[in-house]
């Protein structure tokens, strides 16, 4: 088993700015892969936000398991956090956002109404892993209307407000966080849904992983997408081999291209050929 790891030397000061900024913010908002909702969390948030709303907001929910995002929105919501599903590539579930942020923070803006402050916005920071589309999301919830609201006092010089609308701003430097690797399982997960640098990864340890695991959870998938027969206990590696002949993967003559059949199982999973599919569960 490959050991999936990286190291960004930049993550100490990533770090350090969210604990500057979050004393600025009333809410974190918190994208995570639905397909690995636990996997694509960074434990740290949790500390980090402790006094704050918190909101999750499971992406990319249209590749991942429909039951399973039920299970997973229950998870999160008996922890006291609110949830939501979302695709922010094409913007469902994005409308909803407001009404939930407004839930999230019911106790600051009944404190704020108590004490007279009218109208104040709901100032919220957008935090995730690299790669689970929090850019994305932010172009798309913010539309056109990304009005930076410049320097306010109280606000250090160079940190942006995005005014979203009446009632919510983000501050736009998006929180990158780097997942935790105490277990190879998440690694592993991380690289199969893409969270990782593809050049460190090889590709055929991905494809026989997966290969594994749906047979086990989602028996039937890989018989429908790739037209193969499975007989019972046959290793995963001959499963491999026999896609790779069904799709006609080979390097010269007879000889099969592992490497490129192994590529086209990866790439199918991530962008749902296989199926809905989530690789985990609470």
């Amino acid at each position: 088993m490959a050991n999936y790891q990286w190291y960004p030397g930049h993550m100490t000061k990533a770090k350090r700015m969210m604990q500057e900024n979050i004393k600025l913010i009333d809410l974190v908002i918190e994208l995570v892969d639905a397909r690995i909702p636990l996997s694509s969390r960074n434990p740290d948030i949790d500390e980090l936000g402790k006094n704050k709303s918190r909101m999750i907001l499971l992406n990319k929910s249209d590749l991942a398991d429909k039951g399973k995002n039920k299970v997973w929105m229950e998870y999160f919501t008996n922890r006291g956090v609110h949830v939501l599903e979302m695709n922010s590539k094409t913007g469902a579930g994005i409308k909803s956002i407001q009404g939930v942020v407004q839930e999230a923070c019911k106790e600051k803006l009944e404190r704020d109404k108590k004490r007279g402050i009218l109208n104040r916005p709901v100032r919220a920071m957008v935090v995730g892993i690299p790669n689970v589309g929090k850019s994305t999301f932010i172009n798309s919830f913010a539309g056109k209307a990304c009005a930076k609201t410049g320097n306010k006092p109280g606000v250090t010089k160079g940190k942006q407000w995005i005014r979203l609308n009446k009632g919510l701003e983000l501050l736009d430097t998006p929180g990158i966080l780097w997942p935790k690797f105490e277990d190879q399982a998440v690694g592993l997960r991380l690289a199969l849904v893409g969270s990782m640098n593809d050049e460190i990864i090889h590709l055929d340890e991905l494809a026989y992983e997966l290969i594994v695991f749906l047979r086990a959870e989602y028996p039937g998938l890989l018989e429908a997408r790739y037209g193969i027969e499975i007989p019972e206990g046959q290793d995963a590696y001959e499963t491999l081999k026999s896609i790779c002949i069904h799709k006609k993967c080979f390097l010269k003559g007879e000889e099969l291209d592992i490497m490129k059949a192994s590529a086209m199982v990866v790439d199918d999973f991530r962008n749902g050929k296989i199926g809905k599919i989530t690789l985990e569960m609470p």
